[in-house]
């Protein structure tokens, strides 16, 4: 049995001292795939490094998070058209809508992520979108570029069945991590009639961390206990859930 980790910021400053432990570790716990998603420019480097020691396991995205998105934006946003003019990156993310601690640059966030989902388009690329606060905002930022057909993951998704039934009509995976163990976040029984071919595994890691370590550094490693959790649920093996989420992470990012 081999699992695969959608979303996970392994270049984070909280790996600085034990980064290659961390993906060892995971890669021994049957973690075999490994994407990560970049934030802005600052931390293109750092994720590219990974990717370099770990070749045939980490993969890499090219985005601006919403969170980044400030008055240089703009200056963010050519960086990230120059990185996919010239590297090979797995999607475009993480980008999309937060809303959560700051709506100053709301229309800066909604102009820069209309611009990705044209350049994902353009480079025949899914997106992994970051909804936090915003769902209704990227639903509406979708429906007005159907044109570009965007597909990928609605990263970290924890809202209600209509939410995770309606992304799933608009051509996208749910990201299901952490917050699928905490007790009274909904999202079990927001997704107990959703089929499992519409969802795929990610950890968040360093945050987001999976019952019994909540409270502590998340890591690759714990998104066995997602896949286990996952297969409480549905009332499946574990080794299915795994089966059909790497497919599943397969037909999005074609690796």
């Amino acid at each position: 049995m081999f699992l695969t980790d959608t979303h996970t910021h392994l270049y984070s400053s909280e790996f600085e001292t034990d980064r290659k432990q961390v993906v060892e570790r995971a890669i021994a716990a049957g973690v075999k795939k490994l994407f990560l998603p970049n934030i802005d420019s600052s931390s293109i480097s750092g994720m590219l490094s990974v990717c370099n020691d770990f070749p045939e396991n980490c993969f890499a995205m090219m985005g601006l998070h919403p969170t980044s998105v400030k008055e240089n934006y703009e200056e963010e946003l050519a960086v990230v058209k120059d990185w996919l003019g010239k590297h090979k990156f797995c999607a475009i993310g993480e980008i999309g809508i937060d809303l959560y601690w700051d709506k100053t640059f709301l229309t800066q966030q909604l102009l820069a992520f209309e611009t990705q989902i044209k350049w994902a388009n353009e480079f025949s690329l899914p997106i992994v979108i970051h909804s936090r606060n915003s769902f209704n905002e990227i639903v509406e930022v979708l429906q007005k570029n159907k044109k570009e057909n965007p597909h990928g993951i609605f990263h970290c998704f924890s809202g209600s069945k209509e939410q995770a039934e309606k992304a799933i009509s608009l051509g996208f995976k749910l990201g299901i991590g952490g917050v699928l163990t905490y007790k009274n976040s909904g999202l079990a029984q927001a997704i107990a009639d959703i089929d499992l071919k519409h969802l795929v595994l990610e950890t968040d890691s360093p945050y987001l961390t999976p019952v019994p370590h909540r409270g502590k550094r998340n890591e690759s490693g714990y998104i066995t206990l997602v896949a286990q959790k996952l297969a409480e649920i549905k009332n499946i093996s574990i080794e299915e859930v795994a089966e059909i989420t790497n497919a599943n992470a397969i037909e999005v990012f074609g690796i």
